[in-house]
């Protein structure tokens, strides 16, 4: 039986390096989590409840720990079929839910730059609940940088009894970490009036909205920042869309090309 060499001091040093590396990193890692994803949004949320400005007024979502969120800056009339439908034929695709499934392929895919045309949205919040509806539309090959929306049922309705859908659409320009808690979010571009200004010229282009019209004092507030620490402005002006309504089809109608019975 040969005998087993001894360790050398040099071998020795180099493995209690390596050992005390590894659990520098995991400290490291460990502590981050800590601040990012606990105890900065407590103190932020604090913060915000004691500061009258971080309170403003419903054109504001707000994130789920409670900060100022993206401006509202659309809205849409219609059923939720409508708005799905209405959102399709513009080439817009319905986000996927947020879970582990999606929270890992939007990461691995922006990492290796491959398309995710469903890429999940963050959850904002407006009338104590999360968004409704979202809709992107990609650009580029990554999720990085895309176009998206997010609608929220509002609790009144227009004078036809129908559905009031409010809406806000921002430009995703990169990822990164938010500068209010250290999280990895999306950042949207400032001038939230251009992507409202390009998601109603692709509706406009379906054909299938009866009406658009503008409130151009909706915000009085023309400029902050959103949850993620992102700069935003506005020139205050709310776009609506009323969609053209389906139409009715009798109960007793049959399709154009069905063939009578025998």
């Amino acid at each position: 039986m040969e005998p087993v060499d001894a360790p050398t001091p040099e071998s020795s040093r180099r493995r209690r390096r390596l050992q005390r590396m590894f659990f520098g990193i995991a400290g490291l890692l460990i502590v981050y989590v800590m601040f990012a994803y606990g105890i900065l949004p407590l103190i932020w949320e604090g913060y915000a409840h004691r500061h009258p400005t971080f309170d403003d007024d419903p054109r504001i979502t707000r994130t789920g720990d409670d900060h100022p969120g993206d401006p509202l800056n659309v809205a849409l009339i219609g059923s939720q079929a409508e708005v799905n439908a209405l959102m399709a034929a513009a080439d817009w695709y319905v986000a996927d839910r947020l879970g582990l499934r999606s929270d890992l392929k939007i990461a691995a895919d922006t990492v290796l730059a491959r398309p995710y045309d469903e890429a999940p949205v963050s959850k904002l919040f407006l009338f104590g609940r999360p968004e409704d509806l979202a809709f992107e539309k990609p650009v580029g090959n990554d999720p990085r940088k895309r176009n998206h929306v997010r609608f929220w049922k509002a609790p009144e309705q227009d004078s036809q009894g129908r559905t009031i859908w409010l809406g806000s659409a921002s430009y995703d320009e990169r990822v990164g970490l938010s500068h209010t808690t250290g999280q990895i979010t999306h950042h949207i571009a400032a001038d939230i009036d251009d992507e409202r200004d390009r998601l109603f010229a692709d509706l406009e282009k379906t054909g299938r909205l009866e009406e658009t019209y503008t409130l151009p004092h909706f915000h009085t507030k023309l400029e902050g920042h959103n949850g993620g620490g992102d700069p935003w402005h506005t020139d205050g002006a709310l776009y609506v869309g009323v969609i053209e309504p389906e139409p009715a089809t009798p109960a007793d109608a049959k399709p154009a090309d069905a063939k009578p019975a025998d």
